[in-house]
């Protein structure tokens, strides 16, 4: 090769894809979505880094290493780059469409809540934020997730929302429609991370699988674990409930990649396009 084409091909970001198992299962390029970078076979994992964060990565059918990166809600389509190592990887987002779902609710309070409330409100977004942004070295112990209550989905991931006419956050988990007091399962093994009894979401659990891939479980009834509890897949983490911003009792579960939410459908195998 030339100097000048040698030089050339260098400086171009390098594209990447994955063909294995989980590959397979989680690669959603879309705004909310996971994308699934092939980062090569060397006998050390890469350091990955997307948007200044630090990114999942394992080694897939114990072969080549792969970045499992979160794409976050707000990203508009077109190209993103993943730095792994010193290299720039170029990946593709595609468009997606989510609805809208119109929620009307009794407590005007949970619409534009008063001066007192803001305050409250921005001190547990500020811990619900550090909790997201943990990234412990723990490998996740599975990928393919179980649901962590069996019954049917009622609002999915990405909706965008309106309290009584006003638009507010896009939903950022799947909401399962269950009975009160249904027991909540952990979907995947991982240590309980933080607890609380928050204004819009209720009773609340954060746990880590480890690596930035963190759940969250609100609206809860009860809590049944203790922070810092290690917790083995289809652990009882707490019961459905209606507490917080809710209009009856439901199972609210986000997933997190490098503090990106998506759509935890991806995890179970209940994705649609």
């Amino acid at each position: 090769m030339r100097p000048l084409l040698l030089l050339l091909a260098l400086c171009l970001p390098l594209t990447a894809t994955a063909e294995g198992f989980i590959s397979r299962l989680l690669d959603k390029p879309y705004p909310g979505g996971v994308a699934i970078l092939d980062l090569g076979n060397g006998s050390q994992p890469p350091r990955a880094r997307y948007q200044g964060k630090p990114v999942l990565v394992i080694r897939e059918d114990g072969k080549r290493w792969i970045a499992i990166v979160g794409v976050p809600l707000g990203t508009r389509p077109g190209t993103q780059q993943l730095e792994a190592d010193g290299r720039d990887l170029g990946f593709e987002v595609g468009a997606r469409h989510y609805r809208e779902q119109h929620i009307t609710l009794k407590n005007q309070q949970q619409v534009t809540p008063d001066a007192k409330n803001l305050a409250r409100i921005e001190r547990e977004l500020a811990e619900q934020t550090r909790a997201y942004r943990q990234f412990s070295p723990r490998q996740p112990s599975n990928l393919l997730f179980d649901k962590p209550v069996d019954g049917p989905l009622s609002s999915p991931f990405g909706l965008r929302r309106f309290f009584n006419g006003e638009e507010r956050n896009p939903h950022s988990g799947l909401d399962f429609a269950v009975p009160q007091g249904t027991p909540v399962k952990a979907p995947a093994a991982g240590k309980v991370i933080l607890l609380g009894d928050y204004f819009f979401n209720g009773r609340t659990v954060f746990v880590d699988h480890g690596q930035g891939l963190i759940s969250m479980f609100c609206h809860l009834s009860r809590i049944d674990v203790k922070l810092g509890d290690e917790l083995p897949r289809g652990a009882v983490i707490g019961r459905v409930g209606a507490t917080g911003r809710a209009t009856g009792p439901h199972l609210h579960w986000n997933v997190s990649l490098n503090d990106a939410r998506v759509d935890p459908a991806i995890f179970i195998g209940a994705f649609k396009h």
